[in-house]
Formats: structure tokens, C-alpha cells, sequence
């Protein structure tokens, strides 16, 4: 195996774009649903009017452009070349950190907050707060290879990414995450205590303290509300948990599928008042899809659930399960699917050392609110930087 870091840029053919056009065109869809609104999934009206656009005036190239603006790596790592960002700051002192993002985002969910975490200056933020930023994409995920073995992970993700971050030069970092970043994040703070100088997770994944039972804030009742509905809306976790190669087929093969299968999740998931593109543009909804169109990666991500959900639903139903002791930040969107109070996360972050619960945002917070987003991220790493 090569430790070779091998500079990397995306160039689609033309060929694929064009026939994404074709497919788009020829998409045979569904009749309507029979209820209101978005009740049994995405509105017949609304995906054909987002294929509209896909097919005829999205543009790629112009996101392919932006991609390709920052320096992007490969390497190869436990036989997975891993693809990411890797954007040096211009500021001496800047603090290395590793994003992670989940399903159904990518690198381009993080387009928004790269210039501002590694050049604060420039946008109207101190010095002081510099980052050099390690973006990579899950494996199975954009242009990271997909795994043909089981056993990829939130635990090999993480040790996947403490080589990485030395391969980098990185030898004393923190590490942020949301969705699957938040359990590869909490992984690699156990995993590589000695390098990782503090994780930041949106939200913390943890369980509901039976103790704090008989006193429960308002907050906390509401959160333990959100878990069942939450419970009824993860049908598509199910799926992916379960049946993976299934669903593969129709992810890899149609883009309108793929499409309604993406975008369920930022209307259900985002603070948009009822509908996504009321804080994220449609063209932004869409490079999440391309990220997944482009390198057929619709089985391999949802992969990631057969070997891993039972962590996750572990850390959300055993108070204290694999403790965190390296210093930790969380913060808690309203909109978010999981809304633990402080005490209880407590229990799992050994070391909590900042809390913050902002007034907006949902589970997509660097594509809802960018600027929240990095001020977040600048409070709980200068406390450990």
C-alpha cells in the first residue's frame, strides 16, 4: 500500500452530465400522493420541478469549479483511497481540524464555512481563530472509494482518519462533526486521545438520563418527544440499516429517485418553516444530490448504516455508553433530531467544556446557517486550541 498523498482534482466527462440530462427527460414518474403536502414523501409537483431545473439549468461546472478551487488530496488508507479537502490557513497558528460530515451530506455541505474557518480576516473574524481544514469524504461516499468488505465502520473511520490527519502533518488537532461526523468525531477522540486536542459535535449523541427522570425541564421533555417521532420518520435508516444493495439499485440507477430520496431529509430536517429551500437554495440541495449521482455512490453510503447504526442507537439509549474523555463542545439546534440536554450529555463527555443551544437551525447548520456555524466552532476550540 502506498502512503504517497496524491493531489486531486473532480473533472466529470461530459458524457456522464449529458446523459444525467437524458435521464432526467425520460423519468417515468408516480401518480400524485393520495394526501397532502409532503404526509407519504416528496410531492409529485415539487420533484418534477426540481428535475426540471436539474436537467436544465443547474450548473455543474460551476460547482465543479468551486470544488476545484481548493486543494483536494487522495490517499490511500486500509485499502480505501480517501478523497479531501485540504485547506492550509494563511495565518500562522492556525489550529488543525478535521470536518467529517454524514448522510445525506457530503464536502459540499461544507462549502460556505471553508473560507471563513481558514481565513477569518477576510471575513470579518480574528486571526486568532485560523484553521487549517481537513475535509474528507466518507468511504462510500463522493469521491472517496467505495469499500467491496464489510467492516467500514464509524470505528475504522476513525482510526482511517488519525492516519490521515499524520500523513497531513497534523499531530495535534480537533475534530467536528455532524450527523455520522458526530459518532466518527466521538470515535476518534477515544481512538487518538494523545493527538486529539478536543472534539466538537452538532448535536451530541447521548442517551437520556433515567436519574434526571423525575425533574424534567420543558427542553428535556421535548426532547424525549422528538426521539419518538423521530423513531417514526427513520424508516428510511431501516432501509439502509437492512437492506442497503436493495435500495442501491434504484439510488445508482435513477436521479428523480435519488433526488426524492435525498431531499426528503432537508424539508423533514432543516428550520425552513416548512419547506427547505427557504434557507438553502435549491442549487445547493442539488450538488448534495450530484455529490451522489456522480460517483454512484447510493449503496455504498447507505452501507455505512449496516455497520454502524447499532453504535449509534447504542449511544442513544445507554446513558454513559463509550465515554469521551478529551475535552468536548456541543451544540444543539432546535430543529435537530436529537436535542439532548447538557446533564445528560454530560454522562457520555466526560469533559464538557462548552454547551450552546443557538436559536436557529436544524441538522444541516453549515448549509442553514453558515455564520452560526463558524461562530460555534471558533467558541469551543479556542478554549483548546
Amino acid at each position: 500500500m502506498s502512503r504517497a498523498v496524491v493531489p486531486f482534482r473532480v473533472d466529470v466527462p461530459q458524457e456522464q452530465l449529458d446523459d444525467l440530462a437524458d435521464r432526467l427527460r425520460r423519468t417515468r414518474f408516480p401518480e400524485p400522493a393520495t394526501a397532502d403536502g409532503w404526509t407519504q414523501g416528496v410531492p409529485l409537483n415539487y420533484l418534477r420541478d426540481v428535475c426540471r431545473t436539474w436537467a436544465e439549468t443547474y450548473d455543474w461546472r460551476a460547482t465543479e469549479r468551486r470544488l476545484n478551487a481548493w486543494p483536494q488530496v487522495r490517499t490511500e488508507i486500509d485499502g480505501l483511497r480517501i478523497h479531501a479537502l485540504h485547506v492550509r490557513s494563511p495565518h500562522p497558528g492556525a489550529f488543525p481540524l478535521v470536518l467529517t460530515h454524514g448522510w445525506p451530506g457530503s464536502v459540499a455541505e461544507l462549502f460556505d464555512v471553508i473560507d471563513p474557518l481558514t481565513d477569518p480576516p477576510a471575513h470579518g473574524g480574528d486571526a486568532a481563530d485560523a484553521f487549517h481544514l481537513v475535509v474528507p469524504s466518507l468511504p462510500g461516499y463522493g469521491f472517496s472509494d467505495r469499500p467491496t468488505e464489510p467492516g467500514w465502520g464509524v470505528g475504522r473511520i476513525a482510526a482511517a482518519w488519525a492516519e490521515l490527519m499524520a500523513r497531513l502533518g497534523h499531530h495535534h488537532y480537533g475534530a467536528q462533526g455532524t450527523d455520522w461526523g458526530t459518532s466518527v468525531s466521538a470515535a476518534l477522540g477515544r481512538l487518538d486521545p494523545e493527538h486529539v486536542a478536543g472534539v466538537h459535535l452538532m448535536p451530541p449523541l447521548v442517551a437520556p438520563d433515567p436519574a434526571t427522570f423525575g425533574d424534567l425541564t420543558d427542553a428535556e421533555r421535548t426532547a424525549l418527544e422528538s426521539l419518538r417521532l423521530g423513531e417514526e420518520d427513520s424508516g428510511y435508516a431501516r432501509v439502509h440499516a437492512t437492506r442497503p444493495q436493495t435500495v442501491g439499485y434504484s439510488l445508482v440507477d435513477s436521479p428523480a429517485g435519488l433526488a426524492a430520496w435525498v431531499l426528503e431529509k432537508p424539508w423533514a430536517w432543516t428550520d425552513g418553516d416548512g419547506h427547505p429551500e427557504n434557507v438553502v437554495a435549491r442549487d445547493r440541495l442539488l450538488d448534495l444530490v450530484m455529490l451522489y449521482w456522480l460517483p454512484g455512490t447510493g449503496a455504498s453510503s447507505a452501507r455505512l448504516y449496516a455497520e454502524s447504526i447499532d453504535e449509534v442507537h447504542r449511544a442513544l439509549t445507554v446513558p454513559g455508553a463509550d465515554p469521551v474523555h478529551v475535552p468536548a463542545g456541543g451544540t444543539v439546534y432546535p430543529r435537530e433530531n436529537q436535542r439532548p440536554s447538557r446533564r445528560w450529555a454530560e454522562r457520555r463527555l466526560t469533559d464538557l467544556r462548552y454547551w450552546s443551544e443557538p436559536a436557529r437551525g436544524g441538522h444541516f447548520p453549515a448549509l442553514e446557517q453558515p455564520e452560526s456555524f463558524v461562530a460555534e466552532l471558533r467558541a469551543f476550540f479556542r478554549l483548546v486550541r
